[in-house]
């Protein structure tokens, strides 16, 4: 070896020593997971990222939380306290780093936190990445690491209990930051989870890597200027004014961990697929996964982010304050890279909330209390979160809140963006639309049964009937049959009718209904543009199998009627449709539909005209290209589904073949 190759050899040597002692190592710790009931002997396998009801589901010690009415069975789980525990291997390399610490990018919620039997993190935030230096509790070989989770839903109680008489509206869960769905809402189960839902790992380094420069390469503006008709609200994207055409996004599922990249997919591109250029993150669930948002910036969907807070009043003291500082600074730049999202929003419904839905009298709150309860929400909605936004993200738009002026007030429809619930909580007709349409419609929607298809999975056959438990345990609304019973009604059957019908005839009809509402609703909105710059329905997806507002369903996120309505609506290409007239009023005679199949493809045709022919194939639950068509006297569509099945048993009826059998 000559001098000049032995003197490269060494600094060959020297650079791949330098690599290793200084760049970052990092360690998942994902692996050998156990959990067990606090104070009790046996441990049982789990798994990371997860969550305790998909644990004790995964070890068969629960039955299906979503089957028939076993969610009021589970509620016992949300009461105890959960450990979790694993043994890690540390090498020797990693030690000699400057720093070692533990990260948690997600903590559900209140957690203890135990290295080598020394606690080195108590944590309470759900939404928070926690940070820990262990270098000193770590050791060559085997570290145990021991997480114990307590009850969110007794520390909310415990926390609620020591405030008395102070309240803070409406509902306990103020006081934690998790996902407010969990504690359950009018579409969703209460499982009031506990767990490690997403991965933990071990960073092992010698210098922080620096932070990568924020650049954002188009600009964003919410334009609100006052004009002779009110208030403007719509977004301009580079200068250039943008209608926008969406949803309103929910949490996938009640067990978090339970969303795959593919499922991901399937939602984002139910969103694409129907022409929609937007979705509003809904601050009652949770910051997405990245890839959520990834999914949005290649398909050129813009997001609405909201805050993680929904229709509650919040705690006022410094402590939930710095709490909230962490989480909110902490998510900003987490995700401020993607260019899909174009607004920060304060909070789902809580400005509304105060002054519109009677909580002074209903929880018997003092002036005193009542001006405390303002001016704690003043200062994080109004003064803290923009300022913290500000600091790490100045190219964003930031709302306090959405609305701010409740449905049944002047002002919701010339100003601000608008829930439009007078539709659906108002009982008004479909047609107020044509005069109640705001400057951006951020909610409105038709309640509607899941397709039979989910029904049937969630149902022994003794239960599909009418106003069943278990039909009732999967319908979260307030008076929610009461309402849909009552468009039903108006707009397509007699309600002396509706309690002679079978399940799967009434689940057409719910879902006829949501069709004509939503196809007439985006049809109105749109027709009013520019003064109305922007229609997302409420919502885009489930999480769990219900009767929601929903146009997805939750199983394999097939489509519901509404999804095909705003699709046709959405298109650009074409004016919507808006056809007011009644299918209670229509004259409609048996249109004697033939079909046959070829291949993938479904050939229909009616002799007379057809209204919402459906077509469904038993045990299929993917996506078909069409459905609740109209068919012309004559007309002939062809209608595919996706894959190749062998002997398909098709149904085929039209809303002429359900009426009459009534």
């Amino acid at each position: 070896m000559n001098f000049q190759t032995k003197f490269l050899w060494i600094i060959f040597l020297c650079l791949s020593n330098f690599s290793w002692t200084a760049f970052a190592q990092n360690v998942d710790l994902k692996n050998n997971w156990n959990y067990r009931e606090e104070k009790t002997q046996k441990w049982f396998p789990a798994t990371v990222p997860g969550e305790i009801h998909t644990d004790l589901l995964n070890n068969k010690l629960i039955p299906d939380p979503f089957y028939r009415d076993n969610e009021k069975k589970l509620l016992w789980i949300e009461r105890k306290n959960w450990e979790y525990k694993t043994t890690f291997k540390v090498a020797a390399a990693m030690l000699k780093k400057k720093n070692t610490e533990l990260v948690f990018d997600g903590l559900d919620t209140y957690a203890s936190v135990y290295l080598n039997n020394q606690l080195v993190l108590k944590a309470d935030n759900m939404f928070r990445q926690w940070r820990v230096d262990v270098k000193k509790v770590l050791k060559s070989g085997d570290n145990n690491l021991v997480i114990v989770f307590q009850s969110a839903q007794n520390v909310v109680d415990s926390l609620a209990k020591k405030d008395l008489p102070f309240k803070i509206p409406d509902n306990s869960r103020a006081y934690v930051r998790k996902a407010q769905y969990h504690f359950g809402w009018d579409w969703g189960p209460k499982f009031t989870t506990c767990g490690i839902w997403k991965t933990p790992r071990l960073e092992a380094y010698d210098e922080k890597t620096p932070e990568k420069p924020y650049v954002l390469n188009r600009k964003i503006e919410l334009v609100q200027e006052p004009d002779s008709l009110g208030r403007s609200f719509y977004f301009k994207i580079d200068g250039k004014p943008v209608y926008m055409k969406g949803a309103n996004y929910i949490p996938s599922d009640a067990f978090l961990s339970r969303l795959t990249k593919k499922e991901y997919e399937k939602v984002v591109l139910s969103a694409k697929d129907a022409n929609m250029n937007m979705l509003r993150i809904w601050g009652g669930g949770i910051y997405e996964d990245d890839y959520f948002y990834d999914l949005c910036d290649k398909y050129g969907i813009n997001v609405w982010q909201d805050f993680m807070f929904a229709g509650t009043m919040v705690p006022g003291d410094k402590a939930f304050f710095d709490n909230v500082k962490e989480e909110v600074q902490y998510q900003v730049k987490r995700l401020r890279h993607h260019p899909s999202i174009v607004l920060w929003c304060g909070n789902n419904e809580s400005d509304e909330a105060f002054k519109n839905w009677g909580w002074m009298r209903s929880m018997k709150l003092s002036k005193q209390d009542s001006t405390r309860l303002w001016h704690d929400y003043v200062r994080l909605f109004h003064d803290s979160i923009p300022k913290w936004v500000k600091e790490v993200d100045d190219k964003r738009p930031y709302l306090s809140s959405s609305p701010l002026h409740h449905w049944s007030k002047q002002k919701s429809i010339t100003e601000g963006d608008s829930h439009y619930w007078g539709l659906w909580w108002g009982l008004e007709d479909i047609e107020a639309t044509q005069k109640k349409t705001g400057r951006f419609v951020s909610e409105y929607g038709m309640l509607s049964m899941p397709n039979y298809s989910s029904i049937e999975n969630f149902t022994l056959p003794e239960d599909r009937h009418l106003y069943s438990d278990v039909i009732n345990a999967h319908q979260k609304s307030g008076k929610g049959f009461i309402k849909l019973n009552s468009y039903l009604n108006r707009y397509f059957i007699d309600s002396t009718k509706i309690k002679k019908m079978n399940v799967e005839d009434y689940t057409y009809l719910t879902q006829c209904l949501q069709y004509y509402s939503i196809k007439n609703i985006v049809g109105i909105h749109r027709s009013k543009a520019p003064y109305n710059m922007g229609t997302l329905v409420w919502q885009l997806n489930d999480c769990w199998p219900v009767a929601s507002w929903s146009i997805t369903d939750y199983d394999n996120r097939q489509p519901k009627a509404g999804w095909y309505a705003i699709r046709e609506a959405y298109r650009d290409d074409k004016t919507p449709e808006i056809d007011l007239t009644r299918p209670i009023d229509l004259k409609l005679e048996d249109p004697k539909i033939s079909w046959q199949i070829k291949g993938n493809k479904v050939i229909l045709k009616a002799q007379k005209q057809a209204k919402y022919v459906y077509i469904s194939m038993k045990g299929y639950t993917g996506k078909w290209s069409d459905n609740y068509i109209d068919l012309a006297a004559g007309e002939e569509k062809i209608i595919s589904f996706e894959g190749k099945i062998v002997n398909p048993e098709i149904k085929v009826f039209s809303l002429y073949e359900i009426l009459g059998r009534y």
